[in-house]
């Protein structure tokens, strides 16, 4: 054991932990999740990323020793490169601003660049404050970091949504040729096919990638320099340009600092616009999803338009039963984005000079991208990619639908159509049957104009209606 002593008081500290005082406090105080900072994917390493191009920046103003920046940038190399759980053990969920997560950063930092110069744990050397946290305040890291890890985050969001959207233009081929019947209002309509449907959602998703990828180019904008609250107070001349050149090389990622300081420590609302274009992007998933197990309803008495894979017995006491466990999965994940998106607006609320809430915005953040990032390949693998037509049951009701009438529509009058329609829905007659017993059209003109098929692509139907005898 060692002792570490604070403004408070003192803490005997387990000699085998880096951390020191501040981070056994916050464990004394905040232990509630289960969920730590060493749990956010790239969390970490962004903090000490920073502490390292500081500790240059730092050096290159000559506020540093050689031997002091050797051990500092020694000591953030290995701690990117190890497994973080035990040395960085504090709660998500801590009041402060996130100054424990800081200190515990510069606790760890400090006690090891100490080791490595001295032989021994301590401060004596590099101090956590003094030294690691040098013309930083918690107030430009901690946001700084959050950026930084989502620009990772939504990276690989960005890139699940990319090899969704191909999947779903793979499905979109393999359906070119399947008539359907459209629905709107869950009422029958016009006939579309499967391949055009599925081009709506191949659509969305690419358009779903193109909004994560602007909501990600805006955080390469940071706010360190910034310090407690956006005077720089506390930084050397030189330092600012030097930190962002060192952050950038060692990163190979362009970062640069925020136009004005007090707006990017006083308002969190670029969060708010992460947060949108992750709902955005669970909608779609959740849209889909729905879609879906409507469409594969039955397998007798549902619509069964289409048959998804069965992956596990869908029920304890009905044999032969199988769920949509898949697109149910997905859906269950919207819902917990729309929770996490009403906490994020409300915690990107703050006051004054500082939003304090952060912890919780970067919680919610990262759980919401971490689902849809692991979501997205595993309902294509499970679900999407084995997904088959029942090409019968989708030609059958698109012949015999009513929605048929408005080619009447569009030849005659609304009127005629309608007329058509409701003795079609009284005789238990398809459109066509009327259509050629009233003499409207010819049995040949009826089986042209009334293909289902040609009511998919307005070039197909226009030239039959050209050679049609319209008078």
């Amino acid at each position: 054991m060692r002792t570490e002593n604070d403004a408070l008081g003192s803490r005997e500290i387990d000699d085998g932990y880096y951390y020191g005082i501040q981070t056994q406090r916050a464990i004394e105080n905040f232990s509630i999740s289960g969920m730590t900072i060493a749990d956010i994917p790239r969390y970490i390493d962004s903090l000490l990323k920073i502490k390292k191009a500081a500790a240059i920046a730092n050096h290159r103003v000559a506020a540093l020793s050689d031997e002091q920046l050797s051990a500092i940038v020694q000591a953030a190399d290995e701690f990117i490169d190890s497994q973080k759980t035990a040395q960085f053990p504090l709660d998500i969920y801590q009041g402060g601003g996130g100054t424990s997560t800081n200190m515990n950063v510069n606790e760890v930092l400090a006690n090891r660049a100490n080791e490595i110069l001295t032989g021994k744990k301590g401060y004596d050397a590099v101090h956590p404050n003094t030294h690691i946290n040098m013309c930083q305040s918690t107030n430009d890291v901690i946001p700084s970091a959050m950026k930084m890890t989502a620009y990772g985050m939504l990276g690989d969001l960005e890139k699940s949504l990319l090899r969704f959207a191909a999947d779903l233009g793979q499905k979109e081929m393999e359906f070119a040729d399947v008539v359907k019947l459209g629905r709107t209002c869950l009422q029958d309509a016009l006939p579309l096919t499967l391949g055009q449907q599925f081009s709506g959602y191949r659509s969305a998703f690419e358009r779903s990638a193109s909004l994560v990828s602007e909501v990600r180019r805006h955080c390469v904008v940071l706010p360190m320099g910034g310090t407690a609250i956006g005077t720089q107070f506390g930084t050397f001349p030189g330092y600012k340009e030097a930190f962002y050149q060192a952050l950038s090389e060692n990163t190979g990622i362009d970062f640069t600092p925020e136009p004005n300081f007090f707006d990017g420590l006083q308002n969190a609302d670029f969060w708010i616009s992460v947060s949108t274009a992750l709902k955005t992007t669970a909608n779609l998933l959740n849209k889909l999803a729905s879609d879906l197990r409507l469409m594969a309803s039955g397998p007798r008495a549902g619509l069964a338009e289409i048959k998804l894979p069965a992956v596990q017995p869908g029920s304890s006491i009905m044999p032969g039963k199988i769920n949509p466990v898949i697109p149910e999965m997905a859906i269950q994940v919207y819902f917990r984005v729309l929770g996490n998106d009403l906490s994020i607006t409300r915690a990107c609320e703050g006051e004054l000079e500082l939003n304090i809430w952060e912890s919780l915005i970067l919680n919610c953040f990262s759980e919401s991208s971490r689902l849809l990032t692991e979501c997205l390949p595993l309902f294509s693998k499970k679900c999407l990619e084995k997904i088959v037509a029942n090409k019968e049951n989708c030609a059958q009701d698109a012949e015999n639908s009513l929605a048929l009438s408005t080619v009447i529509a569009t030849l005659f009058d609304y009127k005629t159509a309608s007329e058509c329609a409701k003795k079609a829905e009284q005789e238990d007659k398809s459109v066509y049957q009327v259509v050629v017993e009233s003499g409207l059209l010819s049995a040949e003109q009826a089986s042209k104009l009334l293909d289902s098929k040609a009511l998919t692509s307005p070039e197909l139907f226009h030239g039959l209606y050209q050679g049609k005898d319209h008078a």
